[in-house]
């Protein structure tokens, strides 16, 4: 399975913001973002001039990173949200990315980033619709349940992580009870209930050329 394995917080200094890929460390003052804001490399604190084509990539990178998506795969996503009878583009994308099972798992609180998640996944640690699924890329439909395997539940690891998120929103397009280690996807994830400073449009653009 590819994946990139490189220093994380790289990519947020290339795409000059925070993409919150080490979870709880990035808002502590250990977060490399925070004492080196500038892009890595030799020349990475000059100052370049970004052309149209420029800030069109940066958006897609920048969306694929948050979401620890390769190329070819956001490519394909692409394709799968123009294909998409309702709705824009853009807002599409977002749509099937958040409702990737990593990205579902994370945004329940149930790892503390989206890396975990899916590493936590792979694992087999959870369930959809009564059936284990060890797929990151798996996309959660409307109306299914989602569980935490039973022998997980107890573990010291799942413990911490319910305790460092309890207090984390959970969007409105999913419904989580924690006491019984469940949860449902209840809507499509719109717009406004994507947290991420992407520009969708950009995106769009890039790939119309």
């Amino acid at each position: 399975m590819a994946r990139y394995t490189g220093a994380v917080c790289r990519l947020c200094r290339r795409e000059g913001q925070k993409l919150f890929l080490k979870g709880e460390r990035c808002y502590t003052g250990k977060c490399a973002f925070t004492r080196r804001s500038y892009a890595p490399g030799q020349h990475g604190q000059g100052r370049k001039k970004v052309s149209e084509y420029g800030m069109q990539l940066r958006a897609k990178q920048r969306a694929r990173r948050y979401y620890g998506v390769l190329e070819h795969q956001f490519a394909d996503y692409f394709v799968m949200a123009t294909k998409m009878k309702e709705g824009k583009k853009g807002e599409n994308l977002l749509a099937i990315l958040e409702s990737r099972l990593d990205n579902v798992v994370y945004r329940l609180g149930w790892a503390n980033s989206r890396a975990e998640a899916r590493l936590l996944v792979v694992h087999g640690h959870f369930y959809v619709n009564g059936q284990r699924v060890d797929i990151p890329s798996y996309l959660v439909k409307v109306g299914d349940v989602l569980s935490i395997k039973e022998g997980s539940r107890n573990s010291v690891k799942f413990k911490s992580i319910m305790e460092t998120n309890g207090s984390r929103p959970v969007p409105k397009w999913l419904e989580v009870n924690n006491e019984k280690f469940e949860a449902k996807k209840i809507a499509l994830p719109a717009r406004e209930d994507i947290d991420l400073e992407v520009e969708e449009t950009l995106i769009v653009e890039l790939y119309s050329k």
